[in-house]
Protein backbone atom coordinates (compact mmCIF):
# COMPACT_ATOMS: atom_id res chain seq x y z
CA UNK A 1 0.00 0.00 0.00
CA UNK A 2 1.30 3.44 -1.08
CA UNK A 3 1.11 6.06 2.03
CA UNK A 4 0.99 8.53 -0.58
CA UNK A 5 -2.94 8.94 -1.60
CA UNK A 6 -4.01 9.58 2.12
CA UNK A 7 -0.83 11.88 3.05
CA UNK A 8 -2.21 13.70 0.19
CA UNK A 9 -5.39 14.15 0.99
CA UNK A 10 -4.78 14.76 4.43
CA UNK A 11 -2.15 17.36 4.55
CA UNK A 12 -4.94 20.01 2.07
CA UNK A 13 -7.42 19.29 4.76
CA UNK A 14 -5.14 20.26 7.39
CA UNK A 15 -4.12 23.49 5.47
CA UNK A 16 -7.79 24.78 5.32
CA UNK A 17 -8.12 23.84 9.11
CA UNK A 18 -5.13 26.13 8.87
CA UNK A 19 -6.58 28.89 6.96
CA UNK A 20 -9.32 28.92 9.10
CA UNK A 21 -7.73 28.86 12.60
CA UNK A 22 -5.89 32.07 11.18
CA UNK A 23 -8.87 33.68 10.80
CA UNK A 24 -10.34 32.71 14.29
CA UNK A 25 -10.96 35.47 17.17
CA UNK A 26 -10.00 38.07 14.20
CA UNK A 27 -13.96 39.27 13.16
CA UNK A 28 -16.20 39.75 16.40
CA UNK A 29 -19.82 39.28 13.97
CA UNK A 30 -21.86 36.44 15.00
CA UNK A 31 -22.72 35.36 11.41
CA UNK A 32 -19.24 34.66 9.87
CA UNK A 33 -19.96 31.65 7.62
CA UNK A 34 -18.98 33.13 4.78
CA UNK A 35 -15.80 34.61 6.04
CA UNK A 36 -14.43 31.44 7.14
CA UNK A 37 -15.13 29.76 4.32
CA UNK A 38 -13.14 31.92 2.85
CA UNK A 39 -10.73 31.51 5.25
CA UNK A 40 -10.33 28.07 4.47
CA UNK A 41 -10.16 28.39 0.92
CA UNK A 42 -6.38 30.79 1.48
CA UNK A 43 -5.51 28.07 4.09
CA UNK A 44 -6.04 25.25 1.27
CA UNK A 45 -4.57 27.38 -1.54
CA UNK A 46 -1.52 28.17 0.52
CA UNK A 47 -0.63 24.85 1.82
CA UNK A 48 -1.65 23.63 -1.80
CA UNK A 49 1.23 25.78 -2.88
CA UNK A 50 3.63 24.84 -0.08
CA UNK A 51 2.82 21.33 -0.08
CA UNK A 52 4.64 21.09 -3.26
CA UNK A 53 7.84 21.44 -1.36
CA UNK A 54 7.37 17.36 0.15
CA UNK A 55 6.50 16.27 -3.33
CA UNK A 56 9.24 17.75 -5.28
CA UNK A 57 11.64 16.50 -2.19
CA UNK A 58 10.42 12.88 -2.69
CA UNK A 59 10.51 13.56 -6.93
CA UNK A 60 14.21 14.47 -6.65
CA UNK A 61 15.36 11.60 -4.41
CA UNK A 62 13.72 9.16 -6.27
CA UNK A 63 15.75 9.55 -9.33
CA UNK A 64 18.70 10.69 -8.01
CA UNK A 65 18.91 7.50 -5.81
CA UNK A 66 21.56 4.81 -6.60
CA UNK A 67 18.80 2.13 -6.57
CA UNK A 68 15.27 3.90 -7.04
CA UNK A 69 12.88 0.67 -6.39
CA UNK A 70 14.73 0.18 -2.33
CA UNK A 71 14.36 3.78 -2.22
CA UNK A 72 10.88 3.65 -2.84
CA UNK A 73 10.18 1.17 -0.63
CA UNK A 74 11.69 2.77 2.06
CA UNK A 75 9.77 6.45 0.86
CA UNK A 76 6.43 3.83 1.07
CA UNK A 77 7.23 2.04 4.67
CA UNK A 78 8.21 5.84 5.93
CA UNK A 79 5.16 6.95 4.79
CA UNK A 80 3.34 4.67 6.49
CA UNK A 81 5.40 5.66 9.70
CA UNK A 82 4.38 9.30 9.03
CA UNK A 83 0.67 8.04 8.53
CA UNK A 84 -0.27 6.19 11.64
CA UNK A 85 0.61 8.77 14.44
CA UNK A 86 -1.46 11.81 12.00
CA UNK A 87 -3.90 9.13 11.49
CA UNK A 88 -4.64 9.43 15.21
CA UNK A 89 -4.19 12.87 15.99
CA UNK A 90 -7.00 13.09 12.91
CA UNK A 91 -9.20 10.52 14.74
CA UNK A 92 -9.07 12.68 17.66
CA UNK A 93 -9.67 16.14 15.68
CA UNK A 94 -12.82 14.55 13.85
CA UNK A 95 -13.68 12.81 17.09
CA UNK A 96 -13.91 16.31 19.01
CA UNK A 97 -15.22 18.42 16.10
CA UNK A 98 -18.23 15.95 15.96
CA UNK A 99 -18.91 16.71 19.43
CA UNK A 100 -18.48 20.09 18.85
CA UNK A 101 -21.11 20.24 16.88
CA UNK A 102 -23.30 17.52 17.81
CA UNK A 103 -23.60 18.44 21.49
CA UNK A 104 -25.32 21.88 23.05
CA UNK A 105 -23.72 24.61 23.93
CA UNK A 106 -22.28 23.83 27.35
CA UNK A 107 -21.23 20.39 25.79
CA UNK A 108 -20.09 22.13 22.65
CA UNK A 109 -17.47 24.66 24.45
CA UNK A 110 -16.41 21.73 26.83
CA UNK A 111 -15.54 20.12 23.14
CA UNK A 112 -13.54 23.11 22.42
CA UNK A 113 -11.59 23.21 25.40
CA UNK A 114 -10.87 19.53 26.60
CA UNK A 115 -10.35 18.82 22.58
CA UNK A 116 -9.64 21.15 19.73
CA UNK A 117 -8.05 23.35 21.85
CA UNK A 118 -5.13 20.98 22.96
CA UNK A 119 -5.15 19.13 20.15
CA UNK A 120 -4.08 21.77 18.14
CA UNK A 121 -1.39 22.95 20.43
CA UNK A 122 0.03 19.05 20.02
CA UNK A 123 0.27 19.27 15.98
CA UNK A 124 3.91 20.22 16.34
CA UNK A 125 4.07 17.00 18.46
CA UNK A 126 1.88 14.84 16.33
CA UNK A 127 4.31 16.17 13.53
CA UNK A 128 7.16 15.34 15.57
CA UNK A 129 6.05 11.92 16.10
CA UNK A 130 5.04 11.29 12.77
CA UNK A 131 8.77 12.10 11.82
CA UNK A 132 9.71 9.88 14.30
CA UNK A 133 7.63 7.10 12.54
CA UNK A 134 8.78 7.42 9.74
CA UNK A 135 12.35 6.57 10.33
CA UNK A 136 11.32 3.55 13.02
CA UNK A 137 9.42 2.03 10.47
CA UNK A 138 12.27 1.37 7.83
CA UNK A 139 12.09 5.14 5.90
CA UNK A 140 15.70 6.43 6.50
CA UNK A 141 17.11 9.62 6.58
CA UNK A 142 15.31 10.14 3.12
CA UNK A 143 11.81 9.55 4.77
CA UNK A 144 12.65 11.70 7.13
CA UNK A 145 14.08 14.70 5.14
CA UNK A 146 10.07 14.04 3.25
CA UNK A 147 8.83 13.45 6.33
CA UNK A 148 10.03 17.06 8.41
CA UNK A 149 9.86 18.81 4.86
CA UNK A 150 6.22 18.31 4.75
CA UNK A 151 6.04 18.73 8.61
CA UNK A 152 7.34 21.94 8.04
CA UNK A 153 5.18 23.21 5.20
CA UNK A 154 1.90 22.25 7.35
CA UNK A 155 3.24 24.55 9.81
CA UNK A 156 4.03 27.20 7.94
CA UNK A 157 0.81 27.66 6.30
CA UNK A 158 -1.21 29.02 9.46
CA UNK A 159 1.22 31.55 10.36
CA UNK A 160 1.30 32.66 6.53
CA UNK A 161 -1.97 32.89 6.06
CA UNK A 162 -2.93 34.58 9.08
CA UNK A 163 0.39 37.56 7.71
CA UNK A 164 -0.97 38.02 4.15
CA UNK A 165 -4.72 38.15 5.11
CA UNK A 166 -5.70 38.62 8.93
CA UNK A 167 -2.49 40.51 10.86
CA UNK A 168 -4.31 43.84 11.20
CA UNK A 169 -6.94 42.48 13.03
CA UNK A 170 -6.63 42.59 16.35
Amino acid sequence: MTPAIPLALLGPVDAAFSGSRAYAGSDARIRKQQATTRAALRGLAVGTVLLLAPTLTAALLLPTARDGARTYETLSAGGIGYLLPLTVHAVAVLLSLAAYFALPFRGSTLAMVIGLGPLTLLRPLAIAVACLGAVLNGGGWSALLVGATAGATVLCVEPAVHRRWYHHAR
